[in-house]
């Protein structure tokens, strides 16, 4: 049973008159409360849930979107309904969701406790006692989601939760992300236990706890990731540099910084990617320069890793005029 429809329409019809007696920022963010409760009675209508996170992302009212959407799930029924609610409020990345995140954390919907375990992650939650529980779920999805987000929170003493979990998991693909958030804790103590699949007979397991070890700064992973990168076979190559996602750029220059010569662009564009992403600022003029000078094919590679950025207008330009080639 939905809750009843409230009166946007009417809200929208009394906005204008409100504007002539409120300040014009006033007005403008009451135009957009009232949009923003426009949208979530879309969701409760069926909307899809892609749109509205981009719409409510747009309107920055995230805060008020949460506290909206917390008020609807008291009241909705329907699975799906629920379920697509906890879907946005995951993916509007705002502090005001997190206590009914953690809330649905435990809720009896699986695809709810996924969700609520996605959201917690995207807001690196210390909350991790509602998460611990979830690495053994009977969802395969809500167990590899708690992981993730247990690894965002960056709590060392969460790493052998998820080794132990991860030693246990029969699900190949769960088992990765365990071990990989066992890296993202930055608990130093588990370096042995990760070693140890570097021999597994699963590919998934090997690169993942390659990948840990390498956000843990150890050597064997970056050895790992180093004979990939060795390669004469571009797609191996390519997987050798998957395993810096995450790594800071401190860690991660000696083996990423000579990659900006190399002949692959594309190698050499997400080499610069992942060592902006982990901190080292100049990276991203570098790939916006490039951008500039390259042409046809080799420009789209530089684009796309920018894409990936979600690089602003006015933030290109000015890192264009800073270098003299742009007004």
């Amino acid at each position: 049973m939905r809750p009843p429809v409230r009166p946007v329409l009417l809200l929208a019809l009394l906005l204008p008159l409100l504007a002539l007696s409120a300040p014009p920022s006033a007005a403008k963010r009451g135009q957009r409360r009232a949009e923003t409760e426009a949208v979530i009675e879309g969701l409760l209508e069926g909307a899809p849930v892609p749109a509205a996170v981009s719409r409510l992302r747009f309107l920055r009212e995230e805060a008020y979107a949460a506290e909206e959407i917390t008020l609807a799930l008291r009241k909705v029924l329907d699975e799906r309904v629920r379920r697509n609610l906890t879907a946005v409020l995951a993916g509007l990345e705002t502090r005001e969701a997190e206590p009914t995140l953690a809330r649905l954390a435990g809720d009896d919907d699986s695809a709810v406790r996924m969700y609520a375990a996605q959201g917690l992650a995207r807001l690196k939650s210390r909350n991790t006692q509602v998460l611990l529980p979830l690495l053994q779920d009977k969802s395969s999805g809500v167990r590899r989601e708690a992981a993730r987000a247990l690894g965002a929170s960056r709590n060392p003493k969460m790493g052998a939760a998820l080794m132990k979990a991860a030693k246990l998991e029969q699900e190949l693909e769960v088992r990765a992300a365990m071990l990989t958030a066992v890296g993202d804790t930055g608990d130093a103590k588990q370096m042995p236990a990760l070693k140890a699949y570097l021999t597994s007979d699963s590919e998934s397991s090997r690169f993942a706890a390659a990948r840990g070890l390498c956000r843990l700064g150890s050597p064997d992973g970056f050895a790992f990731a180093g004979k990939l990168l060795g390669s004469q076979d571009r797609f191996v190559r390519r997987q050798g540099l998957e395993l810096y996602e995450g790594v800071s750029a401190k860690k991660a220059a000696p083996a990423l910084k000579p990659l900006l010569e190399d002949k692959d662009r594309a190698l050499a564009a997400g080499a610069a990617r992942i060592l902006y992403q982990g901190g080292d600022a100049s990276m991203l003029d570098w790939l916006v320069l490039a951008s500039w000078n390259a042409k046809g094919e080799e420009k789209l590679t530089y684009e796309k890793e920018l894409e990936t950025l979600q690089l602003a207008d006015d933030r290109r330009k000015a890192i264009l005029r800073k270098a003299g080639v742009a007004k």
